[in-house]
């Protein structure tokens, strides 16, 4: 079973380095697919000089178009069997492939999420962040049974199949909301597992913001009626 990993990058020239290096380090059968969202900070720069390293493929958008547009630019080109989406910053740990793809590689599940809240090992402090993840998830489960306790989580999993027939229309970090909405409303369960986590703030690079919080309140609700 080949996984497909999914790495969106916008000025990630502090963290791109070590990510990748992590990644490349799972023992396990894979392919990276990196789109660089129009970097300005050397991410651009560093990513054309590793074109061409085995197992790894680099898309550039011609100008910043959001995480959910590197997203559907990555999975229009992915071939594996499984799909993971990677952030390119430190907070999630590659580490945990092997259990996350174990549920699909099992034959029993096709979604997997990983979550940070079922571990208590990670450090989780009450911010704006956690409030806004824990409410999200809450109208996650209010609208489409989802039965999770991480709808805002990098790490989520698909056969191959399964999400290259979600029709996404996301732009920026909706794609969560959307994806989930959309997989729920398609019949999949999802399944979760504890992952590990090491919070980053604003000054180490965190960009999602109250807007984008907003608009993932808004995709809950518009795709309950649409599709």
């Amino acid at each position: 079973m080949k996984l497909s990993v999914i790495v969106p990058v916008y000025n990630e020239i502090n963290t791109i380095q070590e990510i990748l290096r992590r990644v490349k380090e799972v023992p396990i059968e894979k392919e990276i697919l990196i789109v660089d969202d129009f970097s300005t900070d050397g991410t651009r720069e560093y990513l054309k000089s590793i074109e061409g390293e085995q197992g790894i493929r680099v898309f550039y958008h011609p100008r910043n178009m959001g995480k959910g547009s590197a997203i559907r630019t990555a999975v229009a080109n992915v071939g594996g069997d499984v799909v993971i989406i990677q952030d390119a910053d430190l907070e999630y740990d590659p580490g945990d492939y092997h259990k996350l793809v174990a549920p699909i590689a099992e034959g029993k599940a096709s979604v997997v999420y990983g979550s940070r809240y079922s571990n208590p090992e990670n450090e989780l402090p009450l911010t704006r962040f956690k409030i806004g993840v824990l409410l999200l998830t809450a109208l996650a489960n209010l609208l489409y049974g989802a039965g999770i306790t991480d709808e805002a989580t990098c790490y989520k999993v698909f056969k191959t199949d399964v999400i290259k027939r979600i029709p996404l229309k996301c732009k920026r970090f909706e794609f969560c909301p959307e994806v989930t909405a959309k997989i729920r409303k398609r019949g999949y369960r999802i399944e979760e597992v504890p992952i590990s986590f090491k919070y980053r703030t604003i000054k180490e690079g965190k960009k999602i913001g109250w807007r984008d919080g907003v608009e993932a309140v808004i995709a809950l609700l518009k795709y309950r009626i649409m599709d």
